[in-house]
């Protein structure tokens, strides 16, 4: 597939993912965060946040999720390999319970041998909350390899 028709692509949009308290502390678990304004409720309550609110970094794990869903295969894709970020903001806390989708529109393609580099330009949206107040933006980069 040629890189002009993944740049012509329209926007895609993922199914709702949802954050539960049980997400959240397995996440916690797993990578050491385990921070009080993640899963205790009246300290949570006190803080800056007002509630117990999803690691951002669960949120950012969730891309790879979010974009299987919501992009299907190009022709010819072996694989679409995470490559890195130029750039993430964690915009806005999502709260715990919160369901949250991804929005991908393809920013660029770089096009080298049978790999293309894809930049993704990504919001995640907070249910609820609208487009204008996204849980983080970012700019992602992919390895797609095809074959004929």
């Amino acid at each position: 597939m040629p890189a002009e028709a993944i740049l012509e692509m329209e926007p895609k949009v993922s199914r709702w993912f949802t954050l539960d308290a049980e997400t959240v502390a397995r996440f916690g678990q797993v990578t050491g965060d385990l921070k009080f304004f993640h899963s205790d409720e009246e300290r949570a309550a006190e803080f800056l946040f007002g509630a117990p609110v999803a690691q951002g970094f669960l949120t950012l794990s969730l891309l790879s999720a979010m974009c299987a869903d919501a992009v299907p295969p190009f022709p010819g894709q072996i694989a679409n390999v995470n490559y890195g970020f130029d750039r993430v903001r964690f915009v806005t806390p999502v709260p715990v319970g919160s369901r949250v989708r991804g929005h991908f529109t393809v920013g660029g393609v770089e096009e080298e041998d049978e790999r293309l580099t894809v930049h993704w330009d990504v919001e995640v949206e907070i249910e609820g909350r609208g487009r204008g107040e996204p849980a983080l933006v970012a700019q992602w980069l992919t390895f797609l390899e095809l074959r004929d």
